[in-house]
């Protein structure tokens, strides 16, 4: 299985996600156009990824800024990530935010509580 390697825009995060590492990196924003065009396949990656996930998956998301659209994916892929778990392998979500931006710790909070995942809420300096 090939790495997922998406490159960043102005409008769209960029996805790096490394098979044999298990580290799972989501960065920058997303507005994207078409919501489901660019994530589809990042979801169509973590299905057949769940199937040889290695023992410790971790997620690397920081994100400054995300559209309500993305907002529905990006609980998809912690779903596709809780599958993982319920496998019996161990995954751990580290939710960056920059410190002065409450809303986005909050939002990392909620996810955590929605997903049932482990979460570390790590703040960052700008």
């Amino acid at each position: 299985m090939d790495n997922l390697i998406i490159e960043g825009s102005k409008q769209t995060p960029e996805i790096n996600f490394d098979v044999a590492s298990g580290v799972l990196s989501i960065s920058g924003r997303s507005i994207p156009e078409n919501t489901f065009e660019f994530f589809n396949p990042v979801l169509n990656w973590l299905d057949e990824y769940a199937l040889e996930a290695p023992d410790k998956v971790v997620a690397k998301i920081n994100l400054e800024y995300f559209n309500t659209s993305s907002s529905k994916y990006i609980l998809e892929i912690l779903k596709r990530l809780k599958g993982i778990l319920k496998d019996g392998k161990e995954v751990l979500v580290q939710w960056y935010y920059e410190e002065d931006d409450e809303e986005m710790m909050e939002t990392g909070e909620d996810y955590e509580d929605v997903s049932g995942l482990a979460f570390e809420i790590i703040g960052i300096e700008e």
